[in-house]
């Protein structure tokens, strides 16, 4: 009950930043690029660069960039996006970043490859007067931030794998932990979160791995290794996100481990909620991402057009929209992203996986 009302609270506050504070776009620029749907011919609009660190997390392409196009085009129909994706290259996001600024860009929204290689991009952005709003992950210097609560989500994996390891009938053993890519701002967070529920929870962290550039295949590479050794005893595995938990999964599955133990995961992939509901992994963490899409857009706008965003917060000294994330489990599947419209029935319900929809309720 808490974590719907405070699902709800979050995206209501999110709505009211989008309505409160996006401002009317200005008249100084002539419209290029890549339009959101905006009259480029009749120029006038802003342009605002949306770049984005990779795409083999399925949420960028599918969710985040439609969603934050979607609103800055309801805001702003002259405003022009000039859109681009690292595919999880820092220098090659510096590029990216350089080119909109050569484009004329009045904002950046910047998801950072790397975190900290992302202050040079504030740097140039800043020395053109060009402001930076950080999305989804925390760069410093920003002049905003829009996110989830990150030590939190570690917190919601932690708490989760715990209770299904207890509902189980396992007090103790051994744990893997399979964290996000080392220069990721945020997977540091979700690892010092998930830390602060498992070191004081009985049972023992027998290894862990931070997976380079969140890939899948390295997190199943890396548990493939560790089988042999924790086989015996291996009670849960926490993953950072869907698809190293589906690496995990792949490799446990591989190496005969049965019955599969709990896996953690974040992001709610379509892949991780069937696995949810057929049983092969325990939890995602939903961020609905429209509200964050739609505060990054407002803020966007405001600062494109020399006004200040309004905020929930401020974070490490930076104007901040925190929203909270939610634990999605196969009990509130129906009530989260098929409620909120993210999948369809239709998708979710396929193959092997219908017979756990009805199951479940979800028909």
């Amino acid at each position: 009950m808490r974590a719907r009302s405070t699902r709800l609270a979050g995206i209501a506050l999110a709505a009211g930043l989008g309505l409160t504070s996006i401002a009317a776009c200005g008249s100084n620029d002539t419209s290029s690029g890549s339009s959101s749907g905006g009259s480029a011919a009749g120029g006038g609009g802003k342009k605002i660069a949306l770049l984005l660190p990779e795409s083999k997390t399925t949420r960028y392409e599918t969710f985040d960039k439609p969603l934050f196009e979607a609103a800055v085009k309801a805001a702003c129909a002259d405003c022009t996006i000039l859109y681009s994706n690292a595919d999880q290259d820092a220098a090659k996001q510096q590029q990216q970043a350089e080119s909109a600024l050569t484009q004329g860009a009045n904002v950046l929204v910047l998801d950072p490859v790397d975190g900290k290689a992302a202050a040079s991009v504030v740097a140039s952005a800043k020395s053109s007067n060009v402001p930076v709003v950080a999305y989804d992950r925390f760069i410093e210097g920003a002049n905003y931030y829009v996110s989830f609560d990150n030590a939190t989500v570690g917190k919601l994996q932690a708490q989760t794998l715990v209770d299904v390891m207890k509902k189980n009938g396992k007090t103790s053993g051994d744990l893997v932990m399979i964290n996000g890519a080392p220069t990721d701002p945020n997977a540091a967070d979700f690892k010092a979160g998930a830390h602060s529920v498992i070191d004081g929870s009985g049972y023992k962290v027998a290894a862990e791995y931070d997976t380079p550039d969140w890939s899948p295949d390295k997190a199943q590479s890396w548990m493939d290794g560790q089988i042999s050794a924790v086989k015996n005893n291996l009670v849960g595995v926490y993953a950072a996100n869907d698809g190293t938990a589906g690496g995990a999964i792949a490799a446990l599955k591989g190496g005969g481990v049965k019955p599969l133990p709990p896996v953690t995961g974040q992001d709610s992939e379509l892949a991780a909620i069937q696995r949810i509901l057929v049983g092969d992994q325990a939890m995602t963490i939903y961020k609905p991402i429209k509200p964050e899409a739609s505060a990054a857009a407002a803020a966007a706008i405001a600062l494109a057009n020399g006004k200040t965003p309004a905020k929930t917060t401020d974070f490490k000294s930076v104007p901040s929209t925190i929203l909270s994330p939610i634990a999605v489990t196969k009990a509130n599947v129906k009530d989260t992203v098929v409620k909120d419209g993210i999948y369809k029935v239709s998708d979710i319900c396929t193959g092997e996986v219908a017979a756990a929809c009805t199951a479940a309720g979800i028909s």
